[in-house]
């Protein structure tokens, strides 16, 4: 018999002081929910949302509207604990990508004008961003814009009917400007290290190539905090929406995910912000340490598992997890190779907090996919396994575990498991990591230098350390000849 708390939603007043940019799960399980127990416990109903999807998903757009932009969130202590909480504080929903519904191709920008009008509204104060790694449209490796893709071509060549993020904020902002009104504040709550340094990067490096003076207005005026989020939030399943259904809950926009959550921003909002300390929110003047503890110990330890538990046929966190050496590679990476290239707060315990992420990865009520996890490597690699590498390299420090992963994503991006079977490699470099594979074919050595070669991903003094890339051949080659069990057996006799 499950344990249910069931929370209802706060009353929606319409008001708008927050546009949202990525209305996937992970936005509606985490800063929604903080702004909804701020409404409940408050009674401050000023800071309802305005989310966006931009070129994908029009048909959870629509079916917000169609709900009034009601969903549920059931929050897993485990497979017996379970809150249901409703959530009342999006007010609207905008789409601005293509639109396949309509005849033809597809309308492209259905609700563009809206959210631009929305975005200059005087009322909008906030601005918030989950739109993932890649859609900063920043080089991974060197955080320059990536002028050359085809959609920041686009907002280069007409920049007032943006389809980007950057491009929206660039255009909203000229906007804002001409009418003489204060800029909102930019908040990333996407996984990069400096996320609100990255995020100005973008925006101020898209507004060059269109304005100078707007750069430097915007690179002067515009706050953009850093904050780190935590939540595991897995992408929904028919097996999710039918538990729920168990429970009454019937609701095609419903979201899952763990009962821990966490929300760290630095605080810098010149046109206020809501008073959420209370519900949670943690307001620092640093966000860096947290940000870069959670990037490299709980997101490096999911993509550990995430590539090798992917090419051994292991679907979730949690059955990965219940392998005893596959939880010994996590301790050994988090503790010895992670762990030391922190400089945290004094006080915090980061034994103690990996055991922590341990215990939450064992949830497995959430049934967190590893194929989910292992989508955008080669944005993600840099933040969560490189820059830790290099500090741990500069000091002659052990890299195993690190080396073990980039092997295992290098096969991974093959397209197909130890055994053979195919999956899909969801990335925007996939194309060219395919080439390499058809390239180099079995020349471990051949293969593994042409990988580390992509400025994209490696950064160039790393790929140019005989260490590193001596441990990943090596690693490459024990996983592919012995498998997944040969290589955690290699690693611990290292």
């Amino acid at each position: 018999m499950q344990n249910v708390t069931r929370l209802p939603a706060s009353a929606g007043s319409g008001q708008i002081r927050i546009v949202h940019l990525g209305l996937g799960a992970f936005h509606r399980a985490h800063q929604a929910v903080y702004l909804e127990r701020y409404r409940q416990r408050s009674g401050d109903d000023a800071w309802g949302v305005s989310s966006a999807n931009l070129r994908t998903n029009v048909a959870l757009v629509d079916a917000l509207r169609e709900a009034g932009h009601r969903y549920h969130v059931a929050e897993y202590a485990d497979s017996e604990h379970v809150t249901i909480r409703e959530i009342g504080v999006i007010e609207e929903t905008h789409f601005t990508g293509r639109d396949k519904s309509t005849d033809g191709d597809g309308q492209w920008g259905r609700d563009r004008e809206a959210l631009l009008s929305r975005l200059a509204s005087p009322e909008t104060c906030l601005v918030t961003l989950t739109v993932t790694e890649k859609g900063y449209f920043l080089s991974p490796a060197s955080g320059e814009l990536l002028v050359d893709d085809p959609m920041i071509a686009a907002d280069i060549a007409s920049p007032e009917t943006p389809c980007t993020a950057p491009g929206l904020l660039v255009e909203a902002l000229r906007q804002r400007r001409g009418a003489e009104l204060a800029p909102f504040t930019v908040l990333s709550c996407d996984n990069m290290p400096d996320n609100g340094k990255r995020t100005r990067d973008a925006v101020v490096q898209l507004a060059a190539r269109r304005d100078t003076e707007l750069a430097a207005w915007i690179e002067r005026e515009v706050a953009f905090p850093c904050s780190m989020v935590d939540r595991i939030v897995p992408a929904m399943t028919e097996e999710d929406f039918a538990r729920l259904a168990e429970l009454g809950i019937e609701d095609p926009n419903a979201v899952v995910g763990e009962a821990f959550s966490q929300w760290v921003v630095e605080d810098d909002f010149p046109l206020g912000r809501p008073a959420w300390e209370a519900d949670g929110v943690e307001m620092v003047a640093d966000v860096a340490p947290f940000e870069t503890m959670k990037l490299r110990m709980l997101n490096g330890s999911h993509s550990l598992l995430a590539y090798l538990g992917a090419l051994d046929g292991i679907e979730t966190v949690a059955e990965a997890v219940g392998r005893d050496d596959l939880v010994a590679l996590l301790r050994r990476y988090m503790l010895d190779e992670a762990a030391p290239t922190l400089a945290m707060p004094e006080g915090t315990d980061l034994t103690a907090y990996a055991e922590q992420l341990l215990a939450r990865f064992a949830n497995d009520s959430l049934r967190h996919r590893l194929q989910q996890i292992a989508m955008d490597g080669s944005q993600k690699l840099p933040q969560r396994w490189l820059h830790g590498a290099q500090a741990r390299l500069a000091v002659d420090g052990d890299v195993a575990c690190t080396a073990l992963g980039v092997a295992a994503w290098i096969r991974y991006t093959a397209g197909n498991d130890l055994a053979g079977q195919p999956h899909a490699v969801d990335d925007p470099l996939a194309g060219r990591l395919a080439d390499l594979h058809a390239r180099h074919g079995d020349d471990v050595a051949s293969l593994v230098r042409a990988f580390l070669a992509v400025e994209d991903v490696f950064p160039p003094a790393l790929a140019a350390e005989p260490r590193f890339t001596e441990a990943v051949v090596d690693a490459y080659t024990t996983l592919t000849k012995q498998g997944l069990d040969g290589a955690l057996a290699a690693l611990g006799r290292a």
